[in-house]
């Protein structure tokens, strides 16, 4: 009689351990496969977990077990590779294994829901309709737009690359069915290849010899350092077409949903091939089909967030990471893990190149690429005819401003809008204004549940904490002397609009911040204003630093950066620096020359002159040494322990329970930093403390954590406390 066999799970809980269960009765050996959901009792209720693998009875726990209730899935959702990888994560990141697995699913599935049908839903035009004009349908612009959409792609389009382009446009699907325009089918998703022949690539020398040196038969990390403007999407394009030629998939991770829009029309008219499209602003079901047709193979390019490294993809041939420095890489809550870091892990376990993009690479990736971990590829100019654009500063100490905007700048404004061009403003700080103080006492509002100030908000006339989402109206006199005088102080994205619009009427204005784009599809309807010519002023936070392509903007004024000159965290002046050259590296992409302006009460300052003077490449050069001189990353290796409660004194209790533990295990190879109160010590009504680990061999630091972390959960402080781990910190906040 064969032996029989144990289910280890891994369940979604804080834990970090996976748990073992007897096999359903009722259930045949051969859908006993690792990769599968599996239902099982879990305390008091049910969970949806992954099946991992299957052991003896000698190699369980030996406790009573009690039997899985059932197995979701006829097929394994994740293959032994993507097991391996997901394990080896939640080791290196030390987070619980079921919540990573869980990570790894769309949210109905690990929920435990039924997959979605991954039959493609598709639209052809009728012979009635391909005799209508569009322009004729007046006010119904979602029907004309989805026709026009269709007479441009030849006739028929699958409804998801419809709904990615026009956004929500059932019911104009719907009504143009019943004019008799268009029709419908259903069918099973094509085969991985091309839809239609390729459109020629027309690469200059510097991209031509990128792409020649990727070798796409094996594992390689490349770093792709391209000036703003280079042409790093045609590259990237080229490395897809040959993965296609050769039946392969390819990853995009791009940092944010707002980059996503133009980089699919791109790679749809070029590539015209199954593009699956996975980040957070789709719907449950919408979302899942992609992720099931990345998983199947049906899907030749996935194009996402920082989530969609996490998908299953059977035929993986080449990651690419566009503007691989940027923060939102880095989960910074739950399972904290980074997508930049892993997917290199990942490409390396699957033998396929990984290619990070930037025209400001953060310094980790510039230190492997200069050690020669990483191949070094250069793109020194900008494509076509575009020179880079001239960066000056402007001194504005002493200097009577308007809402942040210097006299300069203003009339430099109106010199550009008097040409014809479009300027745009960035400024890092939505809202009305950031401080609301009381004339006559000094009083400032204040956050309730945050040692924080509160913004106007003045359209809503609502104060807001950016930090712990807190709203309540705002004041109408001072709390404390009951004076009404009120003022603002400072400026935010909506204050600089109101002064644009009294000081340039007849000029279009696009606001781009989270406040103006919170409704789907309105930042792409802004986008496609801003390239039509519809608007003049564009103004905007860090949504309008990266990755678009305005080709009338000659203009860019930058109107505070000073911050990042003295931030508390070491990499802030990183941070200003790569927010700088992308900011600028929206003027001047086409064939009008560009200018870019930067308002600083520190134009002396020795970071700011090297980097306006010799660019980013010194600058990074200068800020390595730093880094070398005081051991700091990548130098050296962190982790940082992060803990918060009601009680002020909990949080540090707690922490130096954790830091006398970690001293015996430390043997002299980590440093212990803390513990300390956070930057911010007060949020959302708790107060928090960090304690930081520094280690010069990474594998020091792990050695270390693997016991501790799971020793920290014994300890009788942790009860008090909710805390968790960030292995690798981008953040000290």
């Amino acid at each position: 009689m064969p032996e029989q066999r144990i289910l280890r799970v891994a369940v979604p809980a804080p834990l970090h351990h996976c748990f073992d269960y007897l096999p359903p009765a009722d259930l045949s050996a051969d859908q006993l496969v690792p990769g599968v959901r599996v239902r099982v009792p879990f305390g008091r209720g049910e969970r949806c977990g992954v099946l991992l693998e299957l052991v003896t009875a000698e190699e369980s726990s030996g406790r009573r077990l009690k039997p899985a209730g059932a197995v979701l899935d006829t097929v394994p959702l994740f293959s032994a590779a993507d097991l391996a990888l997901l394990r080896w994560a939640a080791g290196y990141y030390q987070h619980p294994i079921g919540e990573v697995f869980a990570n790894a699913l769309p949210v109905r599935l690990r929920r435990g829901e039924p997959q979605v049908s991954v039959l493609q839903k598709s639209w052809t035009l009728t012979a009635l309709g391909r005799q209508q004009d569009p322009a004729r349908l007046g006010r119904a612009r979602k029907q004309a737009e989805v026709l026009a959409l269709l007479q441009e792609s030849g006739g028929s389009m699958d409804q998801a690359q419809i709904l990615q382009v026009c956004g929500n446009c059932r019911p104009a699907l719907q009504s143009l069915r019943q004019k008799g325009w268009i029709g419908s089918d259903e069918q099973p998703p094509g085969e991985l290849g091309r839809a239609h022949a390729p459109t020629p690539s027309r690469l200059n020398t510097d991209q031509q010899q990128a792409v020649d040196a990727v070798e796409s038969e094996c594992f390689g990390a490349y770093l792709l350092d391209g000036v703003t403007g280079s042409g790093k999407t045609e590259v990237y394009l080229a490395l897809v077409e040959r993965m296609l030629e050769a039946g392969r998939q390819t990853l995009v991770l791009v940092p944010e949903i707002g980059l996503t829009p133009q980089l699919i029309r791109r790679f749809e008219r070029r590539l015209g091939t199954g593009l699956a499209v996975l980040h957070s602003g789709l719907a449950a079901g919408e979302r899942e089909r992609a992720w099931h047709l990345a998983r199947l193979g049906h899907a030749a390019v996935v194009l996402g967030t920082r989530s969609a490294l996490l998908t299953p993809l059977p035929r993986l041939g080449l990651i690419v990471v566009d503007e691989e420095h940027d923060l939102s890489f880095k989960q910074q809550d739950g399972f904290r893990y980074s997508a930049r870091d892993l997917a290199v892990i990942r490409a390396q376990r699957t033998g396929c190149p990984v290619l990070l993009g930037s025209a400001t690479p953060s310094l980790e990736t510039l230190q492997n690429a200069r050690t020669g971990r990483y191949r070094y590829l250069r793109l020194p100019r900008r494509a076509g005819e575009a020179k880079p654009a001239r960066m000056d500063l402007l001194d504005i100490r002493s200097v009577r401003m308007e809402a942040g905007l210097s006299p300069v700048l203003m009339q430099k404004l109106r010199e550009t809008l008097a040409e014809g061009n479009q300027a745009l403003l960035f400024i890092n700080r939505r809202g009305y204004a950031p401080i609301v103080t009381c004339h006559a006492c000094g009083w400032v509002a204040q956050c309730r549940r945050c040692d924080a100030r509160m913004t106007l908000h003045a359209d809503s006339r609502l104060l807001w904490c950016h930090h712990c989402g807190s709203q309540r109206r705002q004041d109408v006199k001072c709390p404390e002397c009951g004076d009404a005088d009120l003022r603002t102080l400072g400026q935010g994205t909506e204050r600089v609009e109101e002064v644009l619009a009294s000081c340039f009427p007849d000029a279009g204005i696009a606001r781009i911040d989270r406040d103006t784009t919170r409704r789907k599809g309105s930042l792409d309807q802004l986008l496609n204003g801003i390239r039509k010519g519809k608007y003049s002023l564009l103004l905007g936070t860090q949504m309008l630093a990266k990755g678009h392509h305005f080709p009338d903007v000659t203009l860019v004024g930058i109107l505070d950066v000073d911050q990042g000159l003295f931030g508390a965290d070491f990499r802030a002046a990183e941070r200003m620096a790569q927010l700088i050259i992308q900011v600028a590296g929206r003027a001047g992409r086409a064939e009008k020359p560009g200018r870019v302006l930067i308002q600083t009460r520190h134009p002396d300052h020795p970071m700011m002159q090297l980097l306006v003077r010799q660019g980013y490449a010194a600058f990074a050069s200068e800020m390595l040494a730093e880094r070398e001189a005081a051991v700091f990353p990548p130098f050296s290796y962190q982790a940082l322990l992060r803990a918060e409660a009601p009680r002020e004194a909990a949080p540090r209790e707690f922490l130096e329970e954790a830091c006398r533990l970690a001293e015996t295990l430390a043997q002299g190879r980590v440093e212990l930093w803390g513990p300390v109160p956070a930057p911010m010590e007060r949020r959302a009504g708790r107060f928090r403390a960090h304690l930081l680990l520094q280690s010069n061999q990474r594998a020091d630091l792990q050695r270390l954590l693997t016991p501790w972390v799971r020793q920290l959960a014994a300890l009788k402080s942790a009860r008090r406390v909710r805390w968790s781990i960030d292995v690798d910190p981008q953040e000290m906040f």
